[in-house]
């Protein structure tokens, strides 16, 4: 496969400390006991980035997501040296979008202003909710003021591309509740929500104590409102748990869900990567404990995986079934190594049924979209 025709390639930055464990979370993030050791990370991180070079094929950079953990814990000049250390080792496409996860606790707010300076240009903040009990039984450290406050300081700093990350389906939590999260966070002028439904994932605490989740129909109730508000405030709804006003999607999403390939330096990060010279897709993940991803030596990859042409295609429909337009046909091809004739097998009786649409793009219909996880069990069978 010729450089030119790979497809787009991404970073993920993984930096795995935070100040406290949510409940809720299953990420790779640990609580940091002590002063964090952001020198020798990332020296650890340029050394990653090194070995991973020959992967990137001479493609530039499309998109950098910096995400955790709780990366804004980081001093501002720790997060520009890893971005000039990519864009050196890599490079850059222009217009390059950097994104950096951000808590809304008060000392993040304070570096906001030096992030935007070392060239981070979109900011995902985590509410996750404005109502202050809601935030108490998720776990977290700040409340409705200190949400409010992190907004108003990413816009002062310059940040025109802000995401906040709202959950529903909380413990307790009634429709009236979740629309007042919605339309507090559209009162805020950001052009980009993440609105995702809490689900209880192992290894968490909430899987260990189960709280009492709203029952189906009212989950229903609240998606269905929900997703009436934001369209009414001019957001659509571009992939499952994204909403954003036109233009203002996250290009490094997009990258991920149109099988787009990715880089990954840090603790436990993922990465997937198209050789060029064989077309073989590789999967990756860096050694998961940050004790142990330190002590590494020339190649931090604790584990590979070539997928097979099937095992590709699968994931590439997995992807792009969850974008309201789904993918190019053209590209889901070129990018998975499939056929037209394994593709539309495959998919024919799915779209038969209308729950698929496929043509020069393959897509999930409204139907499809409703009994998403239905299709992918479908597809996987198949």
């Amino acid at each position: 496969m010729a450089a030119d025709t790979l497809p787009p390639l991404s970073l993920y930055v993984h930096i795995p400390w935070c100040e406290k464990k949510c409940p809720y979370c299953d990420f790779n993030s640990h609580v940091s006991q002590a002063a964090l050791p952001e020198t020798e990370y990332l020296s650890a991180l340029k050394q990653d980035l090194i070995s991973q070079q020959t992967m990137a094929a001479g493609r530039p950079l499309q998109s950098i997501f910096i995400g955790g953990g709780t990366p804004s814990l980081f001093h501002a000049s720790t997060i520009a040296a890893i971005l000039d250390a990519a864009q050196s080792t890599i490079g850059f496409a222009p217009n390059i979008e950097i994104t950096m996860e951000a808590n809304p606790g008060s000392s993040e707010q304070k570096k906001f202003a030096d992030l935007r300076a070392a060239g981070v240009n979109r900011l995902s903040i985590g509410v996750q909710s404005f109502n202050d009990e809601a935030l108490q039984q998720l776990g977290r450290i700040h409340n409705r003021e200190l949400a409010d406050s992190a907004i108003l300081a990413a816009q002062a700093a310059g940040f025109e591309r802000i995401n906040l990350d709202l959950m529903h389906g909380l413990p307790g939590q009634t429709p009236t509740q979740a629309l007042d999260d919605i339309q507090h966070a559209i009162a805020t002028g950001v052009e980009h929500i993440s609105w995702y439904q809490l689900t209880i994932e192992p290894n968490t605490e909430f899987y260990r104590f189960p709280p009492r989740l709203p029952e189906d129909d009212l989950l229903a109730d609240i998606q269905d409102q929900g997703a009436q508000r934001l369209n009414d405030n001019g957001f659509s709804q571009y992939e499952i748990s994204a909403w954003s006003k036109p233009g203002s999607e996250a290009r490094h999403n997009i990258n991920y869900w149109q099988f787009g390939d990715y880089l990954a330096i840090g603790a436990g990060a993922h990465g997937k990567i198209t050789a060029p010279e064989t077309g073989e897709i590789q999967r990756f993940n860096n050694t998961r404990l940050p004790r142990d991803y330190l002590k590494r030596i020339d190649s931090y990859i604790a584990q590979r995986q070539i997928l097979t042409r099937d095992e590709a295609l699968f994931e590439g429909l997995m992807n792009a079934l969850r974008l309201s337009q789904g993918m190019a046909v053209n590209d889901l091809l070129s990018r998975t190594g499939a056929t037209p004739a394994e593709l539309s097998s495959r998919c024919q009786p799915l779209v038969e049924q209308r729950l698929l649409q496929l043509d020069n793009r393959i897509l999930a219909t409204d139907l499809g979209r409703r009994y998403l996880n239905l299709v992918l069990e479908k597809l996987l069978d198949d």
